[in-house]
């Protein structure tokens, strides 16, 4: 007889529970995007996400998203955090397909500029949140860390956000303490990039992600560029001419790597004479607040392995 009730009094607090959890859902929250204010009607559960930095954002969040766009460019560019394998593929970024999302029945839609003009058709699918990031105008490293507390509020996800923020701010630290070790209190200038061909490359400007994390990690550009709109300036490799002390890292992928190894006017620059020149794994510099994480790890990981112990 104890046993029964004991069964059936765990029964109804776990029924209560239910309840109480779905009235929470159920109730009207206010967030905000880049737009302002807006009302939902309730904390979604089916986001449709279009664009590779809100994706990574609400995947780090522990929301599953219902779509995602461009992925097999995503697994190749952006890498982490993993696309879960429930999440379809609605199209491209610039031209997702609109009946495939509105047959996956989304209860919020987020977008970036990539999108925009197709908010009006988005509104008649679902409710549509708009961020925006990569002006010149801003810390982009900062916009990445403000949005994912937003999202996290759209999602009821405040203590999650609070926590891997918390662990990032410590990983950081941990980071800039073991280079520290390594070089010596005075850090290494640091050239952070991408290739743009064998005679070109994209170098990372003073509001980028990139030189965000360098900061944190107590890292100096060895080429200080003014802001641009998404945190790159294109330079021909010949401007690297006069970096004979600092470090170059590039940001893989790389499609002719190898090719430019053969490269007289590349193998002529200091740096790869010197041996201060390595490749970084594939991180998303236009990304979400953990990208900052992935990219510190990656730096630290590349200096560490090609500058020899101080």
């Amino acid at each position: 007889m104890r046993l029964m009730f004991s069964r059936s009094r765990i029964f109804l607090l776990l029924l209560s529970s239910f309840f109480l959890t779905a009235t929470a859902l159920a109730k009207p929250i206010t967030v905000t995007d880049s737009l302002g204010q807006h009302t939902l009607a309730s904390v979604p559960q089916r986001a449709a996400v279009l664009d590779w930095n809100l994706l990574e954002q609400v995947i780090e969040l522990g929301v599953t998203p219902v779509t995602a766009t461009d992925v097999d460019s995503y697994k190749e560019w952006v890498v982490k955090p993993a696309i879960p394998s429930s999440t379809q593929n609605v199209g491209t970024r610039g031209e997702p397909n609109l009946e495939k999302i509105a047959a996956l029945k989304p209860d919020v839609i987020l977008i970036t500029k990539s999108q925009k003009a197709l908010m009006p058709r988005l509104k008649e699918i679902a409710p549509v949140l708009y961020y925006t990031n990569f002006s010149k105008d801003v810390n982009q490293g900062e916009v990445a860390i403000q949005e994912f507390k937003q999202l996290a509020h759209v999602f009821g996800k405040e203590e999650v956000a609070k926590k891997k923020l918390a662990q990032m701010q410590a990983h950081f630290t941990q980071l800039k303490a073991k280079l520290q070790q390594h070089f010596g209190q005075t850090l290494p200038s640091v050239v952070t990039m991408r290739f743009a061909s064998t005679t070109s490359t994209y170098i990372y400007t003073k509001n980028s992600m990139a030189d965000y994390v360098l900061h944190q990690l107590g890292l100096k550009q060895a080429i200080e560029l003014p802001p641009s709109q998404w945190g790159i300036t294109q330079k021909p490799i010949s401007s690297l001419q006069h970096i004979t002390q600092g470090y170059v890292l590039y940001i893989l992928p790389f499609a002719q790597e190898k090719e430019l190894q053969h490269s007289i006017l590349w193998r002529a620059m200091p740096f790869v004479r010197n041996h201060h020149i390595h490749s970084v794994p594939s991180v998303w510099s236009y990304g979400g607040a953990m990208s900052l994480m992935f990219t510190a790890e990656a730096f630290t990981n590349s200096l560490l392995e090609v500058a020899p112990q101080s």
